[in-house]
């Protein structure tokens, strides 16, 4: 029966246990902005990605639900657009080189903070399972796996983007092309780990 019960738990919980799209949604405003920044680009990047994250999150508001990684992106978007509208310049040097740094910080701050509580992904991946299987191992080991992930590669370009700012010469690597190849790595983690993971759980 334990065994049946761990198969069915399997089938609804990693149909689609990330709700991948929604997850890359909320992600959307911080690539954003870790794209558009610079520092002389910063405060409008800021405003992109409070714009983007408003947009994105609004019909979610409206019918009461409230995703962690978007109410954080709020708060933190509006604040850095109120400090370039209220302040000096000379007064905000270390926002605009650090400014990557930060938002990058920030992102893996939540995702593994998260997982203490309530992995991110496991509030995408409600909106389309069961809530049956809400509880099950599973659906609990799939997010706090895609979470961690998530969490992981954003502490690494975190680290990529101070390191654009410690050795300027390689900072195209730095800033690019190490984002673009962990970004895309955890997508296709995302979409693949729960299907692999779900085929192991049913073998067993």
């Amino acid at each position: 029966m334990g065994q049946q019960s761990t198969r069915a738990a399997a089938n609804v919980a990693a149909e689609r246990p990330a709700a991948g799209g929604g997850v890359f949604l909320s992600f959307a405003p911080w690539i954003i902005f870790g794209v558009v920044a610079s520092p002389s680009t910063w405060k409008y990047a800021a405003l992109a990605a409070l714009v983007a994250v408003i947009g994105l999150s609004g019909r979610d508001m409206l019918r009461g639900r409230f995703y962690v990684l978007d109410m954080v992106g709020i708060v933190f978007f509006a604040v850095i657009s109120v400090l370039a509208l209220a302040l000096d310049r000379s007064r905000l040097v270390w926002l605009e080189t650090y400014a990557q740094v930060i938002s990058n910080g920030i992102v893996a701050l939540v995702a593994l903070g998260s997982l203490a509580v309530d992995p991110f992904t496991a509030q995408y991946a409600r909106r389309t399972t069961d809530p049956g299987v809400w509880d099950s191992p599973v659906f609990k080991h799939i997010n706090q796996v895609l979470t961690a992930a998530w969490g992981a590669v954003f502490a690494l370009m975190a680290v990529s983007a101070w390191l654009a700012v410690r050795v300027p010469s390689l900072d195209d690597w730095f800033n690019w092309v190490i984002p673009v190849v962990l970004l895309v790595a955890v997508v296709k983690f995302t979409e693949r780990y729960p299907e692999a993971y779900k085929q192991r759980a049913l073998a067993t």
